[in-house]
């Protein structure tokens, strides 16, 4: 039946349409109006767009089938921005409650569940026949209600006796027994079916946490559409080869990790990469297995064997995560055995202390029950689970893992980061920054000669001067007679003249300028020298590794959470002051070998915590030492991806901030527990004391303050606000 409910809600829920409403800057036409129309349902999911009026457009979209927030990017990219939505379908979604039920009731949870409702049921049975026929009659009732809710707790209450330890299962046990004794079974009997009650939506909740695991591994293809002989053939994604191509139409998942060859479109990668809209590819682009091709058709050159992809480091390193303890927890968990003790010997001295205070035997019997289950730390024990598991699931869900709860607490604590350059806070692409010709040449004619003779090369400012040239449309005419020298520069003829590239101090070897006009860098740039050998100078091309467009702005939120930034680079002093000065860096060191960064992380971990950001194999020994190592993982070496203890998929520097604003807030709810936790032990066990708390009242105590921790903990999904 309640399968059946869940299906039609589900059906309902294929059906639901949600709008967002987006405003441009001027009138929209209809021309404009069919142009946006033909973009929108592009989109999965999108029904269709209509006029609201003359500056504004609605989009009707099924919340089941996308996100708005793919759909909110694809049209400020056309110029609109999103004025709010409308619709409660934007903010319910029927789809994920139906499986929100669908995911109590079946699967794991369905036996647990089926005993909590068995044991409610006999409660209530129980009580209407004892008011009714007494006790005696009542009792087959209760039985079925203590077997029902006592199995779960003496399983696993006899599986830590066997280990010689004792758990807070034990005390409930005992509390639910005791009150039997006394004549109490109504009472045992709710403590039993509060705490079954509580057992299961601990372990629910916990759940919800693990399950980011699950969800990654259910993004995972199981199929590949593999071009070869002419045609297309689909192959299990276990047997394809690296250098195959893969089609991947729209709408589908891609498969493998691999390089766009042919077609362009826009990737959804919030799976993978945390990044909200989505991403354009093109020819040469980066794509990975998991990911969702939202429009258009491409071919993509294989990369990765399955069991290799980013999707698959994912899930390993995910798994691997939350199976951890923290440390807070392993503290818990080691004096548990001891507390539980404790708790079973004041309840055994209140006992006696209640009998020389002249009450009865029954009376102060239930009394030392009802201390001995307020005393239970249930709700301490969980306080940290709850609130590690979540944090590390809403660090997947944004693109971060973090591998375990150590790095996730040391986060907090940090008090410095440094960062590497190439590749980190620089794209790791080199481009032209600046083209500066001689008199009486044209900028068109020193890129076409300079491409010209670069286009043979393979060196990264080689490859720089060639996309420059053809990315402004420019003719690259093929060289001839090229040769390269020392690694200083390149010689070759072009259209007859022979041309030579290089570095000013090569340049100034074969006579083309002077020694006094002649510098390696200039601003952070690497200067190219282009001149006619041995003749005249045509110009200068300066190139550089572009600063990451968000640098600015992670450093900075970093600094304002009193955290100072450090550039460690191998790269030269001058291109590191010039990145440094750009982006608000606290402390820059550059010229560094491995061993050295090595030794600087050191010395910024005397004075406090420090985390080490970087992509390459020369970062992997600093990554290694930091008390926080971070890893891009992108562009990131194998090395650094296995070193690192905190790994951001999207290579988002903002990451960095996020990881320790969740660790931030993952150490205050903590605290919130355990302080809130403990109080109710506290004060419940005073009232308890002096007999102010019945038994039923004191269960309902303790079971509430549990499910509170446990939700308090859950608030660490919601997604950061993030500057």
């Amino acid at each position: 039946m309640l399968k059946t409910i869940c299906d039609k809600v589900a059906a309902v829920a294929t059906t639901a349409s949600a709008r967002l409403v987006f405003e441009a800057n001027g009138p929209i036409g209809d021309g404009r109006l069919n142009e946006l129309r033909d973009q929108a349902v592009e989109l999965a999911g999108v029904s269709g767009l209509c006029r609201i009026d003359g500056e504004r457009v609605g989009i009707d979209f099924d919340p089941a089938l996308t996100r708005a927030a793919i759909i909110r990017g694809a049209m400020e990219r056309q110029d609109l921005r999103l004025v709010h939505r409308r619709g409660w379908w934007t903010r319910f979604n029927p789809a994920r409650t139906a499986a929100f039920v669908r995911d109590i009731w079946d699967g794991e949870h369905r036996v647990p569940v089926l005993m909590v409702l068995l044991t409610l049921v006999a409660v209530i049975t129980g009580f209407i026949i004892q008011q009714a026929a007494g006790l005696s009659a009542a009792l087959p009732a209760y039985i079925v209600a203590y077997v029902s809710g006592g199995a779960p707790a003496a399983r696993t209450t006899f599986g830590s006796l066997r280990r010689r330890k004792l758990d807070v299962d034990l005390l409930m046990l005992i509390a639910a027994a005791g009150a039997a004794a006394v004549g109490a079974w109504w009472e045992g009997g709710v403590l039993l079916f509060l705490f079954s009650l509580g057992g299961v939506l601990e372990e629910f909740a916990l759940g919800r946490t693990q399950r980011s695991v699950r969800a990654l591994m259910d993004l995972r293809p199981e199929v590949v559409t593999v071009i070869a002989d002419g045609g297309e053939r689909v192959v299990p994604v276990e047997e394809v080869d690296i250098g195959q191509m893969a089609a991947v139409r729209p709408g589908e998942r891609i498969p493998v990790d691999g390089v766009v060859r042919s077609g362009q479109s826009a990737v959804d990668e919030s799976a993978i990469t945390g990044e909200s809209l989505p991403v354009s590819k093109h020819p040469g682009a980066e794509v990975f297995a998991g990911t969702i091709n939202l429009s258009g058709y491409l071919e993509v050159e294989i990369t990765r064997h399955a069991e290799e992809s980013m999707l698959a480091k994912v899930i390993s390193l995910v798994a691997e995560a939350q199976n951890q303890k923290a440390p807070a927890q392993r503290a818990i968990d080691r004096y548990q055995p001891l507390y539980v003790a404790a708790v079973l010997g004041v309840a055994g001295l209140a006992f006696v202390v209640f009998l020389l205070l002249g009450r009865t035997p029954s009376d102060a019997f239930l009394q030392a029950m009802t201390l001995l289950v307020v005393a239970s730390p249930c709700a301490l024990v969980i306080s940290v689970p709850a609130s590690m598991l979540s944090a590390l699931a809403r660090a997947a869900r944004d693109g971060i893992l973090i591998k375990g709860s150590g790095p996730l607490e040391d986060m907090a604590r940090l008090t410095t980061v440094a960062f590497d350059k190439t590749g980190t806070l620089t794209r790791g692409e080199l481009h032209v920054d600046a083209v500066d010709p001689a008199p009486g040449v044209t900028v068109d004619h020193l890129l076409s000669v300079a491409a010209s003779v670069e286009s043979r090369s393979r060196h990264p400012l080689a490859e720089a001067v060639v996309h420059e040239a053809r990315a402004r449309g420019i003719e690259v005419p093929e060289p001839s007679q090229f040769s390269a020298v020392d690694g200083r520069g390149v010689v070759a003829t072009v259209d007859g003249t022979g041309i030579v590239v290089g570095s000013p101090r090569f340049m100034v070897d074969r006579g083309v300028i002077d020694s006094a006009s002649s510098s390696d860098t200039v601003a952070g740039s690497a200067q190219i020298v282009v001149g006619e050998d041995g003749g005249r100078l045509l110009g200068t091309i300066k190139v550089r590794d572009v600063v990451r467009p968000e640098a600015a702005a992670a450093l900075g939120r970093l600094h304002r959470l009193g955290i100072r930034t450090a550039l460690l680079s191998g790269d030269r002093t001058a291109v590191a002051e010039q990145v440094a000065g750009e982006i608000g860096v606290d402390v820059i060191d550059a010229e560094l070998l491995p061993d050295q960064k090595v030794e600087h992380v050191r010395g910024l971990a005397q004075v406090g915590k420090v985390a080490m950001v970087g992509d390459g194999v020369n970062d992997a020994p600093a990554l290694a030492v930091a008390t926080v190592g971070v890893a891009m993982g992108v562009r990131g070496s194998d090395q650094a991806l296995e070193t690192a203890d905190v790994v951001l998929m999207g290579d988002r520097l903002h990451g960095v901030a996020d990881a320790v604003e969740l660790s931030l807030r993952m150490r205050r709810i903590v605290r919130q527990n355990l302080v809130f936790a403990g109080g109710v032990i506290v004060v419940l066990t005073i009232l308890a004391t002096f007999g102010a708390v019945p038994l039923p009242l004191g269960v309902v105590g303790h079971e509430g303050s549990t499910i509170i921790v446990t939700a308090n903990g859950l608030r660490l999904l919601r997604r950061m606000r993030t500057s």
